[in-house]
């Protein structure tokens, strides 16, 4: 008898070598698809030969390559862009506020994309004498992108080139949003917090709470709230529900800000720097007089 027949107990070697048998499949000529792959990496997981965030992570890698931009940018309604006749010292104020360390800087409208600013160029803007230096001065080129195209291509696209952010277009030439790096490596490594974000529970778009109010995630589609609560929000402008009540409130909403739109009442629940994350709604009973 061998060392290796010896040593392994005969269940554990009939395991080892249907995952290595299942694996060699996997990783062979022979045609297989994205679905069988992670079947493979699934059981490679139970088996306890990867860990879960090993799992989850190779999972992500090969989603990116079926995703696009459009997936995962930041909508217009909820961009932080910074005006370029804004003054200095308001402009500074914003940027600290927000958090960000890259802004798209605009012209007349958010269409009119002039540049990226970086925290980092603005601090410079203040020179010796306290003058500030003029804002267009100080910009980046902006990088201008296709709500189509993958995010692996533009992942590739980030690194050759070492930008850090694109302003995304749609089919008109108007802003559609932005996407970052971040928001990219979001989709293979998770959720990316940093001092600015609060913790989230993304188990449900729509979930109902003990006092009956309900937490709703802001990327909900508009048609889902709709058939949810048999509501008529119009989605021709804005996707998600988020992009909704933002327009609606005028600015970029933080935590605890409150707008009620036909009979809902929408508390923004959860909120970072960059984007809206949750509301707690608040179902209003019905008018008597429009039962009239």
């Amino acid at each position: 008898m061998s060392e290796d027949d010896s040593s392994t107990p005969p269940e554990l070697g009939e395991k080892k070598r249907g995952w290595l048998e299942r694996l060699s499949a996997a990783f062979s000529g022979e045609p297989h698809t994205r679905d069988e792959l992670v079947a493979v990496l699934q059981t490679a997981e139970q088996d306890g030969l990867i860990a879960a965030d090993t799992l989850r992570m190779m999972e992500g890698a090969i989603s990116v390559a079926e995703l696009t931009v459009g997936d995962v940018m930041i909508p217009r309604s909820q961009m932080v862009s910074l005006p370029v006749e804004q003054p200095f010292l308001e402009l500074m104020k914003q940027v600290v506020e927000s958090g960000h360390s890259r802004f798209p800087v605009h012209g007349e409208n958010k269409d009119d994309v002039l540049g990226i600013l970086l925290a980092k160029d603005l601090l410079r803007g203040v020179v010796a004498d306290n003058s500030y230096a003029a804002i267009r001065e100080l910009l980046r080129p902006a990088v201008l992108i296709p709500e189509s195209k993958k995010l692996n291509v533009l992942l590739k696209e980030f690194r050759l080139s070492r930008n850090h952010m694109a302003i995304v277009v749609d089919e008109y030439g108007g802003v559609a949003g932005l996407v970052t790096i971040e928001d990219v490596l979001e989709q293979i490594v998770g959720q990316i917090d940093d001092e600015h974000d609060e913790a989230e529970d993304h188990t449900a778009q729509i979930a109902i709470q003990a006092d009956g109010r309900y937490v709703v995630d802001a990327l909900t589609a508009i048609e889902d709230f709709n058939e949810r609560f048999g509501a008529g929000f119009s989605d021709d402008d804005y996707d998600t529900i988020g992009g909704l009540v933002t327009e609606a409130i005028g600015h970029l909403p933080e935590i605890g800000d409150e707008l009620t739109l036909d009979r809902f009442v929408f508390r923004v629940a959860r909120a970072n720097a960059r984007r809206v994350q949750a509301f707690h709604v608040t179902v209003l009973p019905p008018d008597p007089q429009e039962d009239a």
